[in-house]
C-alpha cells in the first residue's frame, strides 16, 4: 500500500479526498494522517515518512509552499490541491509537478496517481520542488528554467535557450538555440501557457517563437526569419498580433 498524507485546513475537503481515494483505489492507499496546517503536516511527515503528500496551497497562517522550507531533503512526492490560482498553477506547471483543482475530479485524480506510480527517478521530487520555489520567487519576465515533462521524466531548459516550439500531434518539439530538439509529452497549448508571455508569441497553430531570436519578417510571403536562418509561417489570423508583439519587445 502507498503511504499517503493529506494536508488541508478544510476538514470536509480532507474527508472527501480520503473517501474518493478509498472508493476509486480500494486497498491502494494507507492514509497515515490528515492534517489541518503546515506545521502539523511537517510533524506528520517526519513521523510517518509518507510516499505521497496531498497538499492544499491556500491555508491560513502558512501556505502549502512553505512546507518545503522545513526539509533539507524532500523524499516524498507531492500532489497539490487548490482552488484556482493562476500564478501558483503556472509555477507548479513550470516545475512539472502535479496539481488538482477543487472540487477534485475522480478522473483527474486517477491521472495524477497514474503519473505518481510511473515515476522512477527517486530524486525527481527534490529537483522539481527546488525549481518550484525558484519560480515562485520571480515574476513572469525573470523565469530561468522550466521543467518540460517528457516520456522519460522531465527536461530542464532555460527559457532563453528556446528558439521555437512546434506542435507534433499531442506532443511538442522544443528547438533550442544550440540546434538540439527536445520532445515534451504535452501539447503546444500546454507549453505555450508555461512560457514567459513577454518573450514568446504564437504565430501559427503549429508554432510558438521566441521573439528575441527574430531577425526579420517577410511580409509578402508571411514568414518570420530566425537567427538560425529558419523561416516559419505566420498565419493571417496571427499576423497583426505578432507584429504588435515585435514592436513592443524592441
Amino acid at each position: 500500500m502507498i503511504k499517503a498524507l493529506i494536508i488541508d485546513d478544510e476538514v470536509n475537503a480532507q474527508s472527501l479526498l480520503e473517501k474518493t481515494l478509498n472508493r476509486y483505489f480500494p486497498n491502494k492507499f494507507w492514509i497515515v494522517d490528515k492534517c489541518s496546517s503546515v506545521d502539523s503536516g511537517v510533524l506528520a511527515i517526519k513521523r510517518y515518512e509518507p510516499e505521497l503528500v496531498f497538499l492544499d496551497i491556500q491555508m491560513p497562517e502558512k501556505n502549502g509552499f512553505e512546507l518545503f522550507r522545513h526539509f533539507d531533503v524532500v523524499n516524498f512526492e507531492v500532489i497539490f490541491t487548490t482552488a484556482y490560482n493562476q500564478f501558483a498553477i503556472k509555477a507548479i506547471k513550470r516545475s512539472a509537478l502535479d496539481y488538482l483543482l477543487k472540487p477534485i475530479n475522480s478522473l483527474e485524480l486517477a491521472d495524477a496517481i497514474k503519473r505518481f506510480e510511473a515515476k522512477t527517478d527517486g530524486n525527481s521530487a527534490q529537483k522539481k520542488l527546488s525549481l518550484l520555489l525558484e519560480n515562485l520567487n520571480v515574476n513572469d519576465q525573470n523565469v530561468s528554467k522550466i521543467a518540460f515533462p517528457t516520456v522519460e521524466g522531465f527536461e530542464l531548459i532555460h527559457a532563453n535557450q528556446i528558439l521555437y516550439c512546434r506542435a507534433e500531434s499531442n506532443y511538442c518539439c522544443i528547438k533550442k538555440i544550440d540546434g538540439i530538439t527536445k520532445t515534451a509529452s504535452k501539447t503546444l497549448k500546454y507549453v505555450e501557457e508555461i512560457l514567459p508571455g513577454n518573450s514568446f508569441q504564437r504565430i501559427h497553430k503549429s508554432y510558438v517563437i521566441n521573439l528575441n531570436y527574430v531577425t526579420r519578417y517577410h511580409k509578402a510571403n508571411k514568414e518570420v526569419e530566425l537567427t538560425n536562418g529558419e523561416r516559419l509561417p505566420v498565419s493571417f489570423r496571427k499576423e497583426e498580433e505578432f507584429i504588435n508583439a515585435i514592436l513592443q519587445s524592441h
